[in-house]
């Protein structure tokens, strides 16, 4: 189980609004770090499989050289235009590849599920495409901290 958050608990997520809303949202924020340390935050698509969020990403980005030097990471999934609206997580741990890079298809076990999902997500389909451009990572979080500003009292 991931480390918790000690402060905003009236605002903090339970575990089963934490799962809702990682498996509706559609949009993360992927934050590595560059070799000279400075931060790099850029937009990716992902999959939520219940205890880890799954990555699909271009294998020749600055994120994929970042990782491959520093796997630590950093994802942000977040909603809401009103103050009061906000709501969202924060997920950092390690970044692991899994299958290869960039991904073509060739038999995985361990992407199947995260496959399967992110295909029906974003595509409409029962199976993954493959471009050849992208590949897998998979951040099972070490910290999580959750925030829904529509529990706080107006």
């Amino acid at each position: 189980m991931p480390a918790g958050q000690r402060r905003g608990r009236r605002a903090m997520m339970t575990p089963a609004e934490l799962d809702a809303f990682l498996t509706g949202s559609r949009t993360c924020r992927v934050a590595t770090a560059g070799p000279d340390g400075r931060p790099h935050v850029g937009p990716l698509w992902y999959v939520w499989d219940g205890s880890a969020l799954w990555l699909y990403s271009l294998t020749r980005s600055r994120r994929w050289a970042d990782l491959r030097r520093d796997a630590r990471v950093a994802v942000v999934v977040d909603d809401g235009q009103e103050y009061g609206e906000l709501r969202g997580a924060e997920l950092s741990g390690t970044a692991v590849r899994v299958g290869e890079a960039p991904r073509t298809g060739e038999p995985c076990p361990e992407l199947q599920t995260p496959e399967r999902l992110f295909a029906a997500k974003y595509f409409g389909l029962a199976a993954m495409p493959h471009d050849g451009r992208h590949a897998w990572l998979r951040l099972t979080p070490r910290a999580v901290v959750s925030w829904d500003f529509r529990k706080l009292p107006g």
